[in-house]
């Protein structure tokens, strides 16, 4: 008796790692460094969200806190991404799947105006929370309570700082990322479409 067997999975994420990286890859033009840093936004966004989510389903958090921290985790992240569209191909035309604007370019202050403005709020919003960290006061200028990891010191306050450290640096990488786009698509033919 025969059977026929489904094909092997290997060959399906082999599809799937071929597409993500189709979409993803750099488009001809990209310095490698500009590669390099819109690769490293999400790692820098990525700590502090692994950091969070387990404190999302402590017992004492309640459910809309829950549902805060989870969204504000993926949120985040999600926006970390999006520096890889300014080194990708969705960052030079809009994807098949947006009605009335699948394959056209995307113009570069569509994506300029809003990488800029994001990457002065986050380096402003870090620079500014770390600083009244250190300071021993939360963002609002108050005390920051003894209890804090933080202040109680030892593997937790290591921990915290490992976590969160690195977001001071999602702000000027995105800059770094949105000035090299500028400028490629500045000298391109149709780049200010």
């Amino acid at each position: 008796m025969t059977t026929t067997t489904p094909p092997p999975a290997p060959a399906a994420a082999a599809r799937i790692r071929a597409a993500w990286r189709a979409a993803h890859e750099p488009v001809p033009g990209v310095p490698r460094w500009a590669r390099y840093a819109a690769y490293a936004v999400p790692l820098t966004v990525l700590p502090s969200g692994l950091w969070r989510l387990p404190v999302a389903f402590l017992e004492e958090v309640g459910f809309g806190e829950r549902v805060y921290i989870v969204l504000l985790s993926v949120v985040s992240e999600l926006l970390a991404f999006t520096a890889v569209g300014l080194v990708a191909g969705w960052g030079e035309r809009f994807p098949r799947w947006i009605p009335w604007l699948r394959g056209r370019r995307v113009p570069t202050p569509a994506a300029v105006v809003p990488a800029a403005a994001g990457a002065v709020l986050l380096t402003a919003l870090w620079t500014w929370t770390f600083a009244t960290h250190f300071a021993g006061l939360t963002v609002r200028g108050d005390p920051i309570p003894a209890e804090f990891p933080t202040q109680a010191g030892g593997w937790q306050a290591v921990v915290l700082y490992a976590c969160y450290l690195p977001l001071v640096l999602w702000g000027p990488l995105l800059a770094a990322v949105t000035w090299a786009y500028w400028r490629r698509r500045r000298r391109s033919p149709h780049g200010g479409a």
